[in-house]
């Protein structure tokens, strides 16, 4: 399948958006768990994340036929964890709750996110771009392998490996 443009995919999320990704959130972590991954537990995250990240200017959608079919909060670094390893970046971006809904994974959605990210990065003048994930999840570390993130370190306060790409 030929990709459009990022920014025809992927915008900034309304407030009416916001229990859509609660929503799909849930769905995707029922999906963690019966994959036997389980790196967001209990409600986490809920529509209570997403408000705030949205309240933050940094909750974006990746929108397909008119359905919000993914998610990632593009936030400001201030993520007191990230203080527990040595990143190259000093002014970064850090990618959060990214999620793509079940029925579309393995199609690179995941993928544009993470390019939205570097690509929003780049024109606002940051230097990198910081994630973490759940150490079991493979899925995760495998793309961001792939797509030249570099290993930076776990995260002990948080049970995480922390992953850096400069833009």
């Amino acid at each position: 399948m030929q990709r459009t443009d990022l920014k025809e995919l992927i915008r900034k999320a309304c407030e009416n958006d916001l229990s859509v990704i609660a929503d799909l959130a849930k769905f995707v972590r029922g999906n963690m768990v019966l994959s036997g991954l389980e790196q967001w537990v209990g409600d986490y995250p809920n529509i209570d994340n997403f408000r705030k990240d949205f309240l933050n200017d940094g909750l974006f959608v990746l929108v397909l036929d008119n359905e919000i079919i993914g998610s990632c909060s593009i936030l400001k670094e201030n993520d007191v964890a990230y203080k527990e390893v040595v990143w190259n970046g000093v002014n970064a971006l850090v990618v959060h709750r990214i999620l793509v809904s079940p029925k579309h994974q393995g199609k690179g959605y995941g993928k544009d996110l993470l390019i939205y990210a570097l690509e929003k990065a780049k024109l606002e003048g940051y230097d990198a771009v910081k994630i973490d994930t759940h150490p079991d999840n493979i899925k995760m570390q495998r793309m961001l392998k792939i797509m030249g993130f570099s290993f930076k370190g776990y995260l002990a306060s948080i049970n995480r490996l922390a992953f850096e790409k400069m833009v």
